[in-house]
């Protein structure tokens, strides 16, 4: 026990005082914390639906069959994230009432952009050539002008 150690101790322990008395005080900091930890129990969740099978447990080999499926995993959660924001910035931009815009970004600044329910986790998709030609069509220069403050 280091003289060092224990006033570091000793310093982090008023830190970790103080913030529970502000925690205890404050309803704002904890309904603050208890959204951002929602949050992060949404996000959890959403690797427990991307894991659907083998009752959400990876059974692989080899390390490198592991790294495989998490790299998947990090993959498909990414491609969805980015289809969200997509679709959120493009309803934003070509939604022409005021009102409603400032709506949808409040709703957007509010929630989580880790939202799955719309899409079909088990599904089958097709990536020919023939049905990407009738995708949803992005503006992708618009959206990189658009600015949200």
């Amino acid at each position: 026990q280091h003289p060092h150690y224990k006033a570091l101790k000793s310093f982090g322990q008023i830190i970790k005082t103080e913030f529970i008395l502000r925690y205890i005080d404050m309803v704002e900091l904890r309904q603050a914390i208890m959204k951002q930890l929602n949050k992060g129990e949404s996000s959890n969740r959403f690797t427990d639906v991307i894991h659907w099978y083998e009752n959400q447990e990876i059974r692989l080999q080899t390390k490198k069959e592991q790294d495989i499926a998490q790299g998947c995993t990090r993959l498909i959660k990414n491609a969805i994230i980015c289809w969200n924001y997509l679709y959120l910035s493009d309803l934003i931009l070509n939604t022409n009432d005021p009102n409603e815009r400032k709506s949808i970004i409040k709703a957007v600044k509010n929630g989580s952009i880790v939202r799955w329910q719309h899409i079909n986790i088990q599904g089958e998709y097709d990536f020919s050539d023939e049905v990407l030609k009738n995708s949803y069509k992005f503006s992708l220069p618009k959206l990189r002008e658009l600015e949200i403050s």
